[in-house]
């Protein structure tokens, strides 16, 4: 199977293009949230159709992610729609499709310290760990359709520019 979501049926429209998030032609790289990844292989989810038009739209942007995001995807598409979806997103990654951070030894340090930074958020390993990583990666784009990315900030107070919303 592809990263389209052949694993369900009924595909979502895709916005037109020129829409503003199809506006970044100059990114390199850019780190991916659970979100996106989850409505990739789940043509009911309504983010399927941008998601798949947003990746489609830029080659040239190198994803990033991080375990505990797939570890989140996984066990989701396991879930929701079956084992098989997950085995699919595994093999997709495995592939090439994103690059998948090895966390530095004090990394878990950094995650702990942005989750007590932002407390008033509810509790995401997977959220903390893309800030995280985007902090140590010196990677400012994110592709997610999660609204706390609106939030976070790093230790200097700048926000991550988000590509798909």
């Amino acid at each position: 199977m592809s990263a389209d979501g052949a694993s369900t049926a009924g595909a979502v429209a895709v916005q037109e293009p020129g829409a503003p998030w199809l506006l970044h032609p100059h990114v390199q790289d850019a780190l991916i949230d659970s979100g996106p990844l989850l409505a990739l292989f789940n043509r009911s989810d309504k983010w399927h159709g941008p998601t798949l038009a947003w990746l489609q739209a830029h080659p040239q942007v190198r994803l990033h992610s991080t375990w505990p995001v797939l570890t989140e995807v996984c066990a989701l598409l396991a879930r929701r729609i079956h084992n098989a979806a997950a085995l699919d997103f595994l093999q997709w990654v495995q592939r090439g499709a994103v690059q998948l951070d090895a966390p530095a030894d004090w990394s878990l340090t950094s995650v702990l310290a942005i989750c007590q930074r932002f407390a008033s958020l509810p509790l995401d390993l997977a959220d903390a760990s893309i800030a995280e990583a985007a902090e140590r990666l010196h990677i400012r784009h994110i592709v997610s359709i999660d609204k706390d990315f609106d939030v976070y900030r790093d230790a200097k107070g700048n926000a991550l520019q988000n590509l798909l919303r």
